[in-house]
């Protein structure tokens, strides 16, 4: 006999999601960064700078996943502003589709990261959907890699579509797409 609520626990209940001082715990976010993404230490020294500057800007936040007590995954954003250097490179490619209007009143997913270890387990969409769920603007945009991978494929089950594809950033070995999607996001 089996009482609610008891027997098989899904593995994302040992995941606890919830506000993360991501300045204070930048080098856990980072090791979990560098692992997902394969990012050797100088990459991970030059995006250590940006996370802190980042983490300065007006309505700047974060969320972490922890399991165990340790750090596996973290998402951060903020309100987009045309002037920083995201919207900068973007802009042109956007403008070309006709779809410079959503650098106004979008939150960025500046970065969202899960450790291999912890993938595939909902952890991605737990985080990213709480973060803009906590969003006041009507819209969220991000950048990912301009190949079909398990990333793009949770931004599309969120209702997040292609506004630009083929983005060039300077020193990325790779092109990326810019995707948006009104919120609050779809739930499956």
């Amino acid at each position: 006999m089996r009482l609610p609520g008891h027997g098989h626990r899904r593995r994302t209940d040992d995941v606890v999601i919830g506000p993360l001082d991501l300045s204070s715990h930048v080098d856990e976010a980072l090791a979990v960064q560098a692992v997902a993404f394969g990012l050797g230490a100088d990459e991970v020294a030059v995006r250590r700078q940006i996370v802190l500057r980042h983490m300065t800007y007006p309505g700047a936040r974060a969320l972490g996943a922890t399991a165990g007590g340790r750090l596996v995954g973290f998402v951060y954003g903020m309100p987009n502003d045309r002037t920083h250097w995201w919207s900068t490179v973007v802009e042109p490619y956007l403008r070309a589709q006709g779809h410079d209007d959503w650098l106004d009143d979008s939150f960025v997913i500046t970065e969202l990261h899960v450790h291999p270890g912890h993938q595939n387990r909902g952890i991605g969409r737990r985080l990213i959907t709480a973060i803009t769920d906590g969003a006041a603007e009507p819209r969220s945009i991000l950048s990912a890699i301009d190949v079909d991978s398990p990333a793009r494929g949770l931004y599309h089950s969120l209702g997040y579509q292609d506004l630009a594809r083929q983005v060039l950033f300077p020193s990325a070995p790779k092109p990326y797409a810019v995707m948006g999607a009104p919120l609050p996001l779809r739930r499956p």
